[in-house]
């Protein structure tokens, strides 16, 4: 008989009693925000939370510091703005996607309207609600940019017919045309759900799970996964700007700013129904706000110069680009150290390699970037960096 454990990965409803508060995780699929829903984020922050919105690695948004009577209100809020289209699969729409997808010359194919797709055909199954909190969708515009995220079921493009499907963070993949992408996707999920015995999070975890996920879905997985990647840096990309969120962690003033700057370029429509975005075509009408798993977002590149006075990073040069941290005191009550202020205070002075850096305040390591990164772990009576004292 199958044993299921307790899911405690944090949600809308299902609120995570923090040092602070509520805290609130809402899924973005594919990181894609209209101006409008972003300045409902925002709002509900100032309203109900602390007044600051947190990314997160996999490209969603938190609210902390939430009142007892927050959530619920959260919800409503949530759902008039069109991001919170289902109460039983909330929890369950990772689903990460290029974030130039479809703006630059890189882009091999427009990933964004087929994550739409795989997010209505998972809220669609009513027994994929019981995936895992932290299972995890990657769509891969075959730039190489979600190549690290060993995401659960992943998909990179070859070209504009076929995508490469793999499973688990695995080495090999399966030819898939992109008309069939989504289905496969989500019927891997559901394979899934068929094999665990309620102790797997991920498919990583499951016993030759790459294997009988794949027998259940009738395929073979043959072709060697490319081995390129590449990061995303901020600055121009195209039509783009790439933003640096400072620690990942918006101000009120800095939120204003990208929702104003992505309604000024007339995306809020656009942006809201993004399914139906031009596959393929860039230009700023494309752009709106795209947040990222490194903790910045993508507008358009018109709005350069009102972002950097409000103190976010647009230059390809600065200390900040590539540096997060988790919570710290005094929002979690596991922490050994106020990491943020930290952070902020010796990143300018720290010696990187061109690595990306992540602060944590405890071994949980919440929030940690994937692929390689200095590591700062708070130990109590100070910090080591990779395992040495700082």
């Amino acid at each position: 008989m199958a044993r299921t454990q307790t899911d405690r990965c944090p949600g809308v409803l299902a609120v995570h009693q923090a040092a602070d508060g509520g805290l609130a995780r809402i899924r973005v699929p594919g990181g894609v925000l209209s101006g409008q829903q972003l300045d409902v984020l925002r709002q509900a922050a100032l309203e109900l939370g602390d007044g600051r919105l947190e990314l997160t690695s996999r490209g969603n948004v938190q609210i902390r510091a939430l009142t007892p009577d927050g959530p619920r209100e959260l919800s409503d809020r949530l759902f008039e703005a069109g991001l919170l289209p289902s109460i039983s699969h909330e929890r369950v729409r990772n689903i990460l996607a290029s974030p130039l997808s479809g703006l630059d010359q890189d882009s091999r194919y427009d990933v964004l309207p087929v994550a739409t797709v795989v997010d209505r055909e998972l809220c669609a199954r009513p027994g994929l609600a019981a995936l895992p909190g932290r299972f995890l969708f990657a769509l891969d515009d075959g730039r190489g940019d979600l190549a690290g995220v060993r995401a659960d079921v992943g998909v990179r493009a070859v070209d504009g017919r076929e995508a490469l499907l793999s499973l688990g963070g695995g080495s090999r993949g399966v030819r898939v045309g992109w008309g069939e992408v989504a289905g496969v996707m989500v019927a891997a999920a559901e394979a899934f759900l068929s094999e665990r015995d309620g102790e797997e999070w991920r498919i990583a975890e499951l016993e030759r799970g790459e294997d009988r996920i794949l027998g259940r879905l009738g395929v073979q997985a043959t072709e060697e996964l490319p081995t390129t990647s590449t990061t995303i840096d901020a600055g121009l990309h195209g039509d783009a700007l790439v933003v640096t969120v400072p620690l990942g962690s918006l101000t009120q003033e800095q939120a204003a700013a990208i929702a104003q700057a992505a309604g000024a370029a007339g995306t809020a429509d656009a942006l809201s129904a993004a399914g139906e975005v031009g596959v393929g075509v860039a230009g700023v009408a494309q752009v709106g706000v795209r947040i990222t798993p490194w903790r910045s977002v993508v507008v358009p590149a018109v709005a350069g110069e009102q972002l950097e006075r409000v103190g976010l990073v647009t230059r390809p040069d600065s200390v900040w680009n590539g540096v997060t941290a988790c919570a710290g005191r005094p929002g979690c009550g596991k922490a050994l150290a106020d990491v943020r202020a930290d952070a902020a205070r010796m990143t300018p002075n720290m010696r990187r390699d061109g690595r990306r850096v992540h602060w944590s305040g405890c071994e949980r390591r919440c929030g940690k970037p994937a692929g390689e990164f200095v590591d700062v772990l708070a130990v109590g009576n100070g910090y080591l960096v990779d395992g040495e004292p700082m």
